[in-house]
């Protein structure tokens, strides 16, 4: 299989000259439908950084109807995405950019963007900001509803001055386990807003300014969707960690309706966002999640190789060539040091699978001009010839390369810029 494979991907390919990064649609398409079963009808928000190519976004949005809205990772990407029709934008993360906020603040069209919060010195920051886009600057007071609606005036105002059109806002909830009463921390250090009364608190506050509309709530579980339950050769780890998801998520399902009611408490939300590729089918249980994110599982890098609960193919990969054969079971490859983020441990390198039988150099690993492979299968290849590889994350691949070539079959059906080939650097 793996051969024929190789075999394929090769044919399809061999107009190009490596480096090159490809993906091939069939694996996609199969990761996509296997996502919309484990969401269970739930919507899923496609998370943009995990993907990085606007023509592959718009493709998967439109090609079911279980597919709504981006997940952005910054603010400008998301005006970016906008300029080119996309709407339904949740910025997943807080922005300080100043000129971006301004850029939002003048859109006759907002397209739906929303940005995060879970820090009032974010509120100050964003009201600094889009004071200098003509609305006359940040007001406090006044009358206001669901957080100051369109069309609601400022008492003290001019009658026929309309009230600036608000900034949507989504509130983030920490969604890590804190075991043993608190001295235990498990989780991604994001949100400060643990409890159900530190969310409402802060939702009252958004609430109490005209210029923002609160609309949505996010909590991402990292302790589940973003650690594999069975690492390789460590069974015993396994067991301990699936252990934790488990409790983990019986206490944020808990936790995360409470969220829910103190805040609708406050204002309406139009959207709860939860989950990830690795937890969809856990989230998608809780009654007070709307909605799920995800997006690496597209791609299906090989971090997810340590998850027991799905297995996502391998879709995206690039090839390298080899440019040297200094010895016996050696290939030399050019480039290839295409490392994750994350903590610096082998699980962030690029992995060689095709041809079959490939490693690499412990003591050079995956190199920033060549990447020496170690393996009898060496012995086969030639210079000119391809190895292909796996990122260990999705969308950071595409930080490498300008162009993914699509594949079907055995040819490349169409070749679409990635962010980078669109000159766009978010991060």
């Amino acid at each position: 299989m793996d051969g024929d494979r190789l075999d394929r991907l090769n044919r399809a390919t061999e107009h190009l000259d490596a480096p090159f990064a490809a993906v091939d649609l069939a694996a996609y398409d199969a990761n996509a439908g296997d996502l919309l079963r484990r969401a269970g009808g739930r919507p899923i928000r496609l998370a943009s950084k995990s993907i990085r190519c606007r023509a592959l976004l718009e493709r998967t949005l439109a090609s079911d109807p279980g597919f709504q809205g981006t997940l952005a990772f910054t603010l400008s990407e998301a005006l970016w995405l906008a300029d080119h029709g996309l709407r339904d934008l949740v910025v997943a993360y807080p922005t300080t950019d100043r000129e971006a906020l301004r850029r939002l603040a003048a859109r006759e069209d907002d397209a739906g963007i929303a940005l995060m919060v879970d820090d009032v010195a974010q509120l100050d920051l964003i009201e600094r900001a889009v004071a200098d886009a003509g609305d006359g600057g940040p007001t406090r007071g006044g009358t206001s509803t669901a957080g100051g609606a369109p069309g609601v005036r400022r008492r003290g105002r001019r009658a026929e001055e309309a009230e600036p059109r608000p900034i949507r806002l989504c509130i983030e909830a920490d969604a890590g386990w804190w075991p043993l009463g608190g001295r235990v921390r498990l989780g991604v250090r994001r949100s400060p807003l643990h409890t159900p009364a530190q969310v409402a608190a802060f939702a009252r506050a958004i609430v109490a300014r005209p210029r923002f509309r609160l609309v949505g709530l996010m909590a991402y579980e990292a302790q589940i969707a973003g650690v594999g339950d069975r690492p390789p050769g460590n069974p015993a780890m396994g067991l301990a960690l699936r252990a934790m998801q488990r409790a983990s998520a019986r206490e944020l399902a808990e936790r995360r309706a409470a969220i829910v009611a103190a805040v609708e408490a406050v204002a309406p939300l139009e959207l709860v966002n939860g989950g990830g590729t690795g937890s969809l089918e856990l989230t998608a249980a809780e009654p007070a999640v709307t909605e799920l994110a995800a997006g690496s599982g597209l791609y299906g890098p090989t971090l997810f190789d340590a998850y027991s609960r799905f297995t996502p193919l391998p879709a995206a990969l690039f090839a390298l060539p080899v440019v040297r054969r200094p010895g016996r079971n050696v290939a030399t490859a050019l480039g290839g040091g295409y490392v994750a983020s994350g903590p610096a441990e082998r699980s962030r390198l690029p992995r060689p699978v095709l041809p079959t039988g490939l490693r690499l150099d412990g003591r050079e690993g995956a190199g920033e001009v060549q990447t020496p492979l170690i393996g009898r299968a060496a012995d086969g290849l030639r210079i000119g010839d391809r190895v292909w590889f796996r990122h260990a994350k999705a969308g950071e691949l595409c930080e490498r390369f300008e162009t993914l070539h699509l594949i079907e079959g055995d040819r490349v059906v169409e070749s679409v810029p990635t962010y980078r080939g669109e000159g766009q650097c978010f991060l």
